[in-house]
């Protein structure tokens, strides 16, 4: 757990870190936030991160409420204080504390500013990774703007917590159509029973995931056959490998799909290497 935590200006010990009852991410949900992975110290992908909560931001219409270089400077320390060597920093904007009316509060308002940071045991992930972990499918009933990522996650705090109780890590969203947009809080991918890599392309309503344009990145690099197109459920579970993306799973392997076994119920080769070629470049490349 975090030790210390970063609060409108200031550095308090965990306990004693609190927002005002009527900050408007308490109230209304009424922010953003980002988490980027932490790797010897380092924080990984950095400006994809740094640019997304700037559109963030923009797309509410909450001002920036600090230059780059001061909330560098904030996430670094934040990390510091609390002796992060691999693990995760998170930071939450939101649009400040003012009386609860659903309007915009008056021009002026300064957004409150939250960090924290904890570590995560690497032994850990890396044997959950090795086995593969299991994925259910959840019906989709978030907001249509779920390219901003913002701090309204009850649908998928419902999501996540089915598939802990049917004994699964990760649970899919599915649409209307019955296609998968993306998981509770990451991007959903498959290698097709054809064998070419898909994921759902960021026009539809999924979050523009940092880890996932870095893995763009990589296939691009090492030439593997591409597409960015949804898939349903079924195609899901007659896929040769399945895994997801996020800044806290890097790139995980889903060896199960509502308890259909996904290829040989192994993580797949092109998984394992995706994962290896991420976390080198994550590692190398991490500020």
């Amino acid at each position: 757990m975090s030790r210390v935590a970063y609060v409108n200006g200031t550095y308090r010990p965990h306990g004693d870190a609190t927002v005002h009852v009527e900050d408007r991410g308490f109230q209304f949900a009424d922010g953003v936030y980002e988490v980027w992975s932490i790797f010897d110290g380092r924080l990984a992908d950095f400006d994809a991160h740094m640019t997304r909560l700037h559109r963030s931001l923009n797309e509410l219409r909450i001002p920036i409420p600090m230059t780059r270089e001061a909330l560098t400077q904030v996430l670094k320390e934040t990390v510091r204080r609390n002796r992060v060597r691999d693990g995760i920093v998170y930071l939450q904007v939101t649009r400040g504390t003012a009386r609860r009316d659903h309007p915009f509060p008056a021009e002026g308002t300064p957004p409150s500013v939250v960090v924290t940071a904890k570590s995560i045991p690497q032994a850990k992930a890396e044997a959950t990774a090795a086995k593969g972990v299991a994925v259910v499918t959840q019906p989709d009933i978030r907001w249509g703007r779920c390219d901003i990522k913002t701090v309204g996650l009850l649908p998928n705090v419902l999501a996540k917590q089915a598939a802990r109780e049917r004994g699964a890590y990760e649970a899919w969203m599915v649409d209307e159509m019955g296609l998968v947009t993306e998981g509770s809080s990451t991007n959903a991918w498959i290698v097709d029973e054809n064998g070419k890599l898909r994921t759902r392309d960021t026009q539809a309503n999924i979050l523009r995931g940092c880890t996932r344009a870095a893995i763009l990145e990589l296939i691009k690099e090492e030439g593997v056959e591409f597409e960015e197109r949804a898939f349903s459920v079924d195609e899901a579970k007659r896929a040769k490998e399945a895994f997801f993306t996020a800044a806290g799973a890097w790139v995980m392997p889903a060896v199960s799909i509502d308890g259909v076994k996904i290829g040989n119920g192994k993580p797949g080769p092109i998984t394992k290497k995706l994962r290896e070629l991420y976390l080198d470049q994550a590692r190398r490349d991490a500020i």
